[in-house]
């Protein structure tokens, strides 16, 4: 079901929770929403839940307005962070619930059927009569998301849904997680801090900031081409550096020494900025950003490099694949001329975006990228 959120606003006393937000989600979509704490990210799913009420706008299911319709009448499943099982029922007994106190309850052997396949499709099967005090926490939230879809809910609406559960089970149950949506087709929203797990999983993902999308696109484009400093910012860590441009041409700080070429065609002064995995050592003779290595760090199968820019206070992190071919080269006190593979250029007072790194450079991204793994 495709849902569109039209000019919603919602104020919590002075605090302004969500401001004048418009969203389009299609039918079957998963859709991440992303953002810092008080951005407006969980709010904006309740209100789309009905748990909170706009005070101005509508939300649509279709073509129904269900903006003041009240929770139990929006057939949407809910997934907190927390599980919320009842810990006196069995898994069978949780994933039934729903079924058991609709207005149209089915048939008890109806039930039990659809709780059974429920449970087989989230990989618990077997384990029907155990109670959640004896499910570990990855298994309570496939129960509790279970028991969501057991009602055929038009959308699954995920708050958070592993952010109680440790790093490794995390990662594993964002995989199933996607292999769950594809299988179902649900429309699915979820809510998350993790730029990762947001990354991984989404089809689109919505970036909030003091309740207001900063950007909605699918995954690479908004890593690729963030629209603002703070979306390149929240989005992964940043290396930011003054520079000017000029005819096209990136010179460090405010002198001439060219570092890079760039789309942009406005000159001036701007900010540069740069991930640090999309950063190499430049080939002899060509234009780069002058550094001096000052520490080299192993991180499991990440090497990270601190590196000092020669004529600015602004210093740069290389992090690099340990088997890279380029990481011999960063020892401490090596002066190395660095290539920057992709960045972004915003103006220092405004924040516009007013340029990025050529075609040429955004073509070898891919290429260098898959040289590293």
């Amino acid at each position: 079901m495709d849902i569109h959120v039209r000019n919603i606003e919602k104020d919590f006393g002075t605090f302004k929770a969500l401001d004048r937000v418009d969203l389009d989600i299609e039918s079957g979509e998963l859709i991440a929403l992303l953002g810092p704490s008080g951005s407006g990210k969980t709010t904006l799913l309740r209100v789309i839940a009905g748990l909170e009420f706009a005070d101005q706008g509508e939300i649509l299911f279709g073509n129904q307005d269900m903006a003041r319709v009240p929770v139990r009448d929006r057939q949407v499943g809910f997934v907190f962070q927390h599980y919320a099982l009842f810990k006196h029922m069995t898994v069978l007994d949780n994933v039934s619930f729903g079924l058991k106190v609709r207005k149209d309850k089915p048939s008890a052997e109806a039930i039990r059927q659809r709780a059974t396949e429920l449970i087989e499709l989230v990989q618990l099967g077997g384990l029907e009569k155990r109670y959640p005090s004896q499910l570990s926490g990855g298994q309570r939230q496939r129960v509790a998301l279970a028991r969501a879809l057991a009602i055929d809910p038009k959308v699954l609406l995920l708050d958070e849904p592993f952010g109680a559960l440790d790093a490794k089970v995390r990662k594993d149950l964002r995989r199933w997680l996607r292999d769950l949506h594809d299988q179902t087709g649900v429309t699915t929203i979820f809510v998350t801090h993790d730029q990762e797990e947001a990354l991984e999983l989404a089809d689109r993902v919505v970036i909030m900031n003091k309740g207001r999308i900063e950007q909605l696109g699918h995954v690479d484009a908004v890593y690729e081409k963030p629209a603002n400093p703070f979306v390149f910012d929240f989005l992964g860590n940043t290396n930011i550096v003054p520079v000017t441009l000029r005819n096209g041409v990136v010179n460090l700080g405010q002198g001439d020494a060219a570092i890079a070429e760039s789309s942009g065609s406005k000159d001036g002064p701007a900010l540069l900025y740069v991930r640090p995995g999309d950063v190499r050592i430049a080939a002899d003779g060509a234009a780069g950003l002058p550094t001096t290595v000052q520490r080299v760090q192993r991180t499991g199968p990440i090497v990270r490099i601190d590196a000092e820019v020669f004529g600015s206070t602004a210093p740069i992190t290389v992090e690099l694949p340990h088997l890279h071919h380029d990481t011999s080269a960063f020892q401490p006190g090596a002066e190395l001329r660095l290539r920057l593979l992709q960045f972004s250029l915003y103006a220092e007072d405004s924040g516009a975006l007013l340029g990025a790194s050529t075609p040429a450079d955004a073509i070898g991204v891919a290429a260098s990228r898959q040289r590293s793994r």
